[in-house]
């Protein structure tokens, strides 16, 4: 009986793989990676490694849920090392915690290790800090994509009045809807947002605006993209950085 390493595969950059990650994708028996695992990663593990991919995007599974978790129970059953890569962190929206509580009840050990999340280097590389002194003092990372299925929201809308620079992940698709919320429970129509789409790789592409017409400025951009709502926005214009110090890209 083997062991299964829940590993963050970091925001796209394969120079943002942590230390652990490398080691573990080197050592691995097997690997079951999503679509947002920077393929390159791949090329890192050993020869007869298994790859098995079980990405999801939008509405469209390779594998449901319930049956990633029981082929993760099966290969730890088979192999030593288990790996099941995660682009960015596997427990931030990755759904780590679900295939963690699974293996813990089938008796299979696990071990977590962070990614770099997608909610602070996606930002970062394109020049926006998520904190800024003077500007705001905290931020709150947020789903943009919640299941069709729930009958109401869970994402607390209300907490959202203050200045708090707001993040979401994967709701390029619902931006429009996310604007118009925003507005109505009171955020001002001027409030600057960014839309970054692949960040931190070569084909990373930022739009920026307002609450009032961001959704237009932004809404052909490819997926996965990210979305930053606040002030510090305003900062890119003097932070921006990435294509500076790497101009092919």
């Amino acid at each position: 009986m083997g062991i299964v390493y829940l590993t963050g595969a970091g925001p796209g950059d394969i120079e943002l793989l942590t230390l652990k990650a490398y080691q573990v994708v080197q050592e691995a028996d097997v690997i079951v990676y999503d679509r947002l695992a920077n393929p390159d990663i791949l090329k890192e593990a050993k020869e007869s490694c298994e790859l098995i991919f079980v990405g999801k995007a939008d509405s469209h599974h390779i594998l449901a849920q319930d049956a990633i978790n029981e082929l993760l129970y099966q290969l730890a059953l088979k192999y030593d090392k288990v790996v099941r890569l995660k682009g960015g962190d596997p427990l931030v929206f990755g759904r780590g915690g679900e295939e963690a509580l699974y293996l813990k009840s089938k008796g299979i050990k696990f071990e977590f290790i962070p990614g770099i999340t997608s909610a602070i280097a996606v930002p970062e590389y394109a020049g926006i800090p998520v904190t800024h002194r003077g500007v705001t003092t905290s931020f709150c990372v947020v789903t943009g994509h919640e299941s069709p299925d729930k009958k109401e929201s869970q994402i607390p809308w209300d907490n959202f009045k203050s200045n708090d620079t707001i993040i979401f992940l994967m709701g390029l698709n619902n931006l429009k809807k996310i604007s118009k919320k925003l507005i109505e429970i009171g955020k001002a129509k001027d409030v600057p947002v960014a839309v970054i789409s692949r960040g931190t790789t070569k084909e990373v592409k930022s739009v920026t605006g307002t609450l009032e017409n961001i959704y237009e400025k932004a809404k052909d951009l490819p997926t996965p993209a990210l979305i930053i709502v606040g002030e510090v926005v305003r900062l890119q214009k003097d932070l921006a950085w990435y294509k500076e110090c790497y101009p092919q890209q």
